[in-house]
């Protein structure tokens, strides 16, 4: 695989987005091992732009690593500082299989009633609504009926 090319001002805003970032991979002795890379690879899928933390003294040690993981991994080198990578690659979409006879699940509604006085404070209360039910407008929780058709419009169907 061909590591991905950033433009400079692309490689600057991923320069930029990563300063606050902690190295959430950190290369040992042993160099780029099978677990390192596939360390390194889940972190890309998961979170896109990160920083590796490499021990090692000799500059162009480092440098290899750098270009090593950007090539195996189909990643974008951004950064080189002291022993510090900072890699870059587009998050894939997640896929989802969408469900055709799925209902909508629970939500929470807030009612709110009011004193009968006006002199108190209106009481809210936050209650969980499931799929087969409604808020009536006296803030009561009923089941939810089925929406009422006419015949006519029935007969056209």
């Amino acid at each position: 695989m061909t590591a991905l090319t950033l433009t400079p001002a692309e490689r600057k805003a991923r320069r930029s987005d990563a300063h606050h970032l902690e190295p959430v991979v950190m290369i040992g002795n042993d160099g780029l091992t099978p677990a390192v890379v596939k360390e390194v690879d889940g972190a890309l899928k998961s979170h896109g732009l990160i920083k590796v933390r490499v021990f090692s003294d000799d500059r162009a040690a480092r440098e290899a690593v750098l270009a090593d993981l950007a090539g195996r991994l189909d990643a974008a080198p951004v950064q080189h500082i002291g022993k510090l990578l900072v890699l870059w690659r587009p998050i894939p979409p997640k896929e989802k299989a969408e469900r055709d006879d799925r209902q909508p699940g629970p939500r929470i509604v807030k009612l709110v009633s009011f004193s009968k006085s006006g002199n108190h404070r209106a009481t809210v209360k936050k209650v969980q609504v499931f799929g087969n039910e409604r808020v009536t407008p006296g803030g009561t929780i009923k089941r939810a009926k089925r929406r009422l058709t006419s015949v006519k419009k029935q007969a056209g169907d």
